[in-house]
């Protein structure tokens, strides 16, 4: 294995590549700028960085490139399973958690797309078989103030661990809707419960997990999108705690706060209000929002 440089000094040609900055009129992007070079150059030097590797590195980003459209983002998955979105996450939202009542934030995750349809209160958006899930709970504020008519947008993988935007044999919104919040805050759909699935392996991201030796799989989970004027815009997702991957996600989006267990309700009353067969899933959540910078 090869030794690195050790030497922290800033490389001659480094010093050359930040003077061409001098004219910037953007400070934040001479900012970025100075400190992505500064890394860029250490970090070549540090590892020796030969001209096959970084050619090699050259062709991994190309593809990773190719590799996206419409449905799918491949650059997002990189960010996300280096870590880098979820450390952007704990960068700009430092709440302390044990003072405040907040939920947490996730990963938005890169198979999120705009289009999904408006349900009902209590809607199925499940258009293919899987054991039947109620979710319900409530809104609110950090002082317990309901949040009526925030719009709560979520998504989920089928059975076979693909989402409907990924899979052209899968219902149109399969797992898939956008809700509304009732006046007290309340908000209830009937799903079905969600499976790991891997991330797309298909793909140079894949590959490299693959080279790293890392698994690719995400533990169950269902996806929340919630915003309402006045708040910050949450965007999270509750996981299932009896999945097997839930302390090692490929992507590193899970937060203790956000694990869930899911309970039988056995109850027929329950299953005739609700229009499921009984038992089934009952997981019961209230989220709770925070006023944005403006509002306060």
């Amino acid at each position: 294995m090869r030794e690195t440089n050790s030497n922290s000094a800033v490389h001659p040609t480094t010093d050359i590549v930040l003077a061409t900055l001098s004219g910037c009129a953007d400070a934040r992007l001479k900012e970025i700028m100075t400190a992505l070079i500064k890394h860029v150059h250490a970090f070549a030097e540090e590892v020796q960085l030969t001209g096959d590797e970084w050619r090699r590195g050259i062709e991994f980003l190309t593809q990773t490139g190719k590799k996206c459209d419409g449905i799918r983002q491949e650059f997002i998955l990189l960010s996300d399973t280096l870590g880098l979105s979820i450390m952007l996450d704990a960068i700009h939202r430092q709440h302390d958690v044990t003072e405040s009542a907040a939920t947490e934030h996730s990963l938005l995750g890169p198979f999120y797309r705009e289009g999904a349809h408006d349900e009902a209160f209590g809607a199925n958006i499940a258009r293919t078989e899987g054991e039947p899930a109620l979710f319900r709970g409530r809104l609110i504020d950090e002082s317990g103030k309901p949040v009526p008519n925030a719009l709560i947008e979520v998504w989920e993988t089928a059975n076979n661990g693909m989402y409907e935007g990924q899979d052209p044999d899968q219902p149109e919104s399969n797992l898939r809707g956008r809700f509304r919040s009732g006046p007290n805050g309340e908000y209830a759909f009937r799903s079905i419960k969600p499976t790991p699935y891997p991330i797309p392996t298909d793909g140079p991201v894949g590959q490299m997990l693959l080279a790293l030796g890392r698994h690719p799989m995400r533990p169950a989970h269902v996806h929340f999108l919630i915003q309402a004027p006045g708040y910050d815009t949450l965007t999270t997702a509750l996981f299932s705690s009896d999945d097997p991957y839930v302390d090692s996600d490929a992507v590193f989006g899970v937060k203790p706060s956000l694990v869930v267990e899911y309970v039988t309700n056995e109850s027929r009353a329950d299953a005739k209000e609700w229009d499921l067969p009984s038992p089934f899933f009952d997981v019961q959540r209230d989220f709770v929002l925070t006023r944005s910078d403006e509002a306060a």
